[in-house]
């Protein structure tokens, strides 16, 4: 309940800000803003957007905490904003190794800010950033955008290695090639590829692959130990973007003819019913390869 002042379901004991005010009409909460910031699962951006179309200004300025391809389009959160709103508005992207309850916590955590604006970005991360909590700026919205939307998926993968006990040494081979194909995707669509070692790549690909705070590394361990995808879920209750993230992620590499043998194994685990110790046999009788090669 908003006069509880905490969200008591996922963020118990976590006062809001005395200057946190919920709003139950958008309008309301539109009025007089000039920085929106739209936090949403990335099914719900395109609508959400067109909701708020309308209720902005000429000096309206719009940023987003949204992660993952458009499933039904295959497009990346900065281009469904470019469908909706145009190009008139400055626009930006918050993304990191984020878990939100040691952000409520105030525990020190660092997240980036990616925009084509650069004094928007440094804006924005002038007005979030605090003792505790420090935001770098970057002009790489593509880099910054896949690394969001591809570590869900991968970390599921984690989740089942560790589940099935595979141990240290298969989580780390896992991150790591991972991350190859992360880049690979990236550099594909535009992106650069010193950002996927940045906070917004390999930093958020670490934290969501090794931390049990991530929903979508419970789901891995969920599957490992034999549940569904829909028992997860119940069990979890909450969003895990990396269910719907891996069927995105697989239909643009494919379009895109990116390989991606990891993702596309968890995409398999997923859809196609495949068991994860298959999955993990497929991937490590692949043909022998240079590590420095691109596939």
């Amino acid at each position: 309940m908003v006069g509880d002042r905490e969200n008591k379901q996922y963020l118990p004991g976590i006062d809001f800000p005395p200057n946190l005010t919920a709003y139950p009409d958008l309008a309301e909460c539109l009025h007089g803003a000039r920085d929106v910031l739209v936090v949403v699962p990335s099914h719900g951006l395109r609508d959400t957007l067109t909701q708020i179309k309308p209720l902005l200004t000429a000096d309206s300025r719009i940023c987003w905490a949204t992660k993952g391809f458009e499933l039904s389009t295959g497009k990346l959160p900065h281009q469904v904003a470019a469908e909706v709103l145009g190009p008139e508005f400055p626009v930006a992207v918050l993304s990191g190794p984020t878990f939100a309850k040691e952000v409520g916590a105030g525990l020190p955590t660092a997240m980036t800010i990616a925009s084509n604006d650069g004094e928007f970005a440094k804006a924005l991360a002038e007005a979030i950033s605090s003792d505790n909590f420090r935001a770098y700026t970057s002009d790489d919205i593509v880099g910054v955008e896949v690394g969001g939307a591809v570590k869900n998926a991968l970390a599921i993968g984690a989740g089942m290695s560790d589940g099935l006990g595979f141990g240290a040494n298969t989580r780390i081979a896992l991150i790591n090639r991972g991350l190859v194909e992360l880049m690979r995707l990236g550099v594909a669509l535009g992106a650069r590829k010193e950002t996927f070692m940045g906070l917004a790549g390999m930093g958020d690909l670490v934290l969501t692959c090794t931390d049990d705070l991530s929903r979508n590394r419970r789901m891995g361990l969920a599957l490992a130990a034999g549940k569904t995808v829909e028992e997860a879920q119940d069990e979890i209750q909450q969003v895990v973007e990396g269910v719907k993230a891996a069927k995105a992620v697989h239909d643009v590499a494919e379009e895109l003819g990116i390989e991606m043998p990891i993702a596309n194994q968890v995409y398999r685990i997923l859809y196609e019913g495949v068991a994860p110790r298959e999955a993990v046999e497929t991937l490590m009788t692949r043909e022998l390869k240079p590590e420095s090669e691109q596939h």
